[in-house]
């Protein structure tokens, strides 16, 4: 079957935006052949700065033919209504349509055959509505063509396209169409400079080689492989090795279509700056890559950048252009960083007095007072110093005023502390500077050091207990405080430090300390924050592979609203995994269903809950006192054992009331004849679900 070549040459287009404008290309082009009933084999999409390609395999050469039926009026209808049926259905007369028998009624039917076209005629209908419908984030419009004023909105200039269809043994053609003036034809240009010249294309391997021929790789995967590899290569050969970095590589891939690398210098005396800094004022400004000594681990005074071209002087100007524009630019960061340290951080935290934080919430000013408060509350429960806690709370935002900071962004936090240990703080104090941000992302790594735990959940509780309060909840898909982010790091440091606490407790004596009276009226939405808490443990233990009916089932029966700690909550979620995997435990899975089934069935009957104590002289059978006895003493011990966290145990304990409860329906009758006893034995099938609810919900579990 044949094969379609398309390629959209233009200006450079911004490396952010390549790799989705290429997925774009195949997701629109391919969706359209599927509606059209041309089923393709496959298809890839390529990107470089001047180029979007696309290559599907194995489309059919031509449509299938389709018969569909159209269903008309009634035999008998309104003249008005058979007329618009024919001219609908293109039949010249009701003798054409067949009659179809209907229990409303016998209807017209017309049988419509419609043949299919030829797959290029097809192309050359959806391509060019592909290309005037492209989802570009920023597009523009440009000069007139041919003295008319150009209508097509590109995210760059674009001067041509390139659009071939055919057979591999067979010399393809062109699919004809044109957009704003520019007609497909299959030619297209090599690299701007080493190969600027037209070429003419047939099918998709001939074009990817004859693009490398002109200076070209076409896929961005093997342009990356080459810079990251030649990137190695040569800071190896000097003894030094590449500092890593996969965003920056995904950047550098974009804005090269012949990539050629090289490595450069500035002068040591620029070291003195904190590495990170070195490597944003590089990164940022130049898109390069920074060495470091293998043996130290820190930075050298050598940098690695990617070039487009081969040089006739073997790069030497293009080096000592990139060295010309990092030389500076390390000169204002090193004067940055040295005004920076002349002032203490403490010093800077007036000026936070005129900073809002939020219009509700008050200023920065205000929102640290609130977090060293709750920092030195949470500080006992983590194991952490309260004076170390409550000093690096005072501290931690203050390097948001700095220089440094206000020239790169992404090193908040990490200046914190670098200007803390040069003022003299506590090295806990310092750490906890920069890791009260942390997690930032699921990759991101844990604060463990006890200050920085209780900073770091201070810093995220007052944030998400605060917006609860002034009702800015996260909805949909927007979130634009990062609440949602906030809460999972709140999990996860919690989690990953096995941290004891009750969020509610700890959310709500925050609110009352810490907000305005006007906020307290509507505390009570706290629990919700506390349904939103447990809705993002849910993500988080689904993406561990716990079972979600296992989750839903531990927390209908002690939930975060109600005051548990979330670790409590999962490592009940694992005993519970680890007691239904044995027989006990799906035997009593089994049996207490059936019991809360029956009791469903005739709660409903009834009209009525059959709670309360049963009366124990209406036991008739030996079988319900010893189900009696069993679900007392094993009620104590579960509790006791789940009071004292030892959820094993508890499961343990649980698992004695499978032979019982096995007896009682093997032998007893649930629905007695006497109506006394029917209703104490139902009373005595909701104490097994009452039994059971002090571990987990078991409705909620799946067979």
């Amino acid at each position: 079957m044949p094969d379609l070549l398309l390629e959209l040459f233009s200006e450079e287009i911004p490396a952010r935006m390549q790799a989705k404008a290429a997925d774009d290309l195949r997701r629109m082009v391919t969706d359209k052949l599927v509606a059209e009933g041309l089923v393709y084999e496959g298809a890839k999409a390529f990107a470089t700065p001047r180029r979007l390609a696309l290559t599907v395999h194995g489309i059919p050469a031509r449509q299938p033919d389709l018969k569909t039926e159209r269903r008309g009026p009634k035999i008998g209808a309104a003249d008005a209504a058979v007329q618009g049926f024919l001219k609908a259905t293109g039949l010249t007369s009701l003798d054409e349509a067949k009659i179809q028998r209907d229990p409303k009624g016998d209807f017209y039917i017309a049988l419509i055959e419609k043949p299919g076209r030829d797959a290029i005629d097809v192309l050359a209908e959806i391509l060019p509505v592909i290309i005037r419908t492209f989802p570009w984030p920023k597009s523009m419009r440009w000069g007139a063509r041919s003295g008319k004023p150009g209508s097509l909105s590109w995210v760059r200039p674009l001067h041509a396209i390139t659009a071939t269809f055919g057979l591999e043994t067979e010399e393809p053609d062109v699919v004809k169409f044109s957009v704003d003036g520019i007609e497909a034809g299959q030619t297209t240009y090599g690299h701007r400079f080493m190969a600027p010249s037209a070429i003419s294309v047939r099918r998709f391997e001939d074009y990817e080689a004859k693009l490398k021929a002109a200076k070209v790789i076409l896929d961005p995967q093997a342009r990356k492989d080459i810079i990251f590899a030649d990137a190695k290569e040569v800071t190896f050969a000097q003894g030094f090795e590449l500092v890593e970095d996969q965003v920056l590589l995904d950047e550098v891939s974009g804005l090269v279509e012949w990539p050629v690398v090289m490595m450069g210098s500035f002068e040591a005396e620029y070291l003195a700056i904190p590495d990170e800094v070195i490597r944003a004022t590089i990164r940022n400004n130049q898109k390069c890559f920074v060495v470091k000594d293998p043996k130290t681990g820190k930075l050298t005074n050598k940098f690695v950048l990617t070039a487009n071209i081969e040089a006739p002087d073997g790069g030497k100007t293009i080096v000592a252009g990139n060295e010309r524009v990092i030389r500076p630019r390390l000169s204002d960061a090193k004067f940055f960083y040295e005004t920076d340290l002349k002032t203490k951080l403490e010093d800077r935290l007036p000026k936070f007095e005129q900073i809002v934080f939020h219009e509700k919430l008050g200023t920065q000013a205000a929102r640290i007072k609130r977090i060293e408060r709750l920092a030195a509350e949470i500080a006992p429960l983590v194991g952490a110093d309260v004076a170390k806690a409550t000093r690096a709370a005072h501290l931690a935002k203050a390097d948001l005023l700095t220089e440094v900071v206000g020239e790169f962004p992404e090193v908040q936090g990490l200046m914190g502390k670098y200007y803390a240990l040069a003022q003299g703080e506590d090295a806990s104090v310092a750490a906890a500077c920069e890791e009260h941000y942390k997690p930032q992302g699921p990759a991101d790594r844990v604060p463990t050091d006890p200050v920085s735990v209780a900073v770091a959940l201070a810093d995220k509780l007052d944030t998400l207990v605060g917006f609860w309060a002034i009702d800015e909840k996260p909805t949909g898909s927007k979130d634009p405080y990062a609440l949602r982010r906030a809460a999972l790091g709140v999990i996860r440091i919690v989690l990953e430090n096995q941290t004891k606490i009750s969020l509610r407790e700890l959310a709500w004596g925050h609110l009352e300390r810490s907000y305005d009276k006007q906020y307290l009226e509507v505390a009570e939405k706290l629990d919700d924050l506390m349904v939103f808490f447990e809705d993002r443990l849910k993500v988080q233990l689904r993406d561990q592979k716990a079972r979600y009916d296992l989750v839903d089932a531990v927390l209908n029966a002690g939930s975060l609203v109600q005051g548990h700690p979330i670790v409590a909550v999962v490592r009940r979620v694992e005993a519970l995994g680890k007691f239904l995997d044995t027989d006990d435990g799906k035997n009593l899975l089994a049996g207490t269903k059936r019991a809360s089934n029956i009791l469903s069935i005739e709660e409903k009957k009834d009209k009525r809950l059959f709670d309360g104590a049963p009366d124990a002289s209406l036991y008739a059978l030996s079988e319900e006192k010893a189900l009696a006895r069993a679900i007392d003493e094993v009620t104590a011990e579960a509790r006791a054992a789940v009071a004292g966290e030892d959820f094993a145990a508890a499961m343990s304990a649980m698992a004695k009331l499978r032979p019982p409860v096995d007896a009682f329906f093997e032998k007893v009758r649930v629905n007695d004849e006497d109506a006394k006893v029917r209703e104490n034995r139902l009373k005595l099938l909701n104490e097994i679900r009452s039994a059971t609810r002090a571990l987990a919900d078991f409705s909620k579990i799946q067979d």
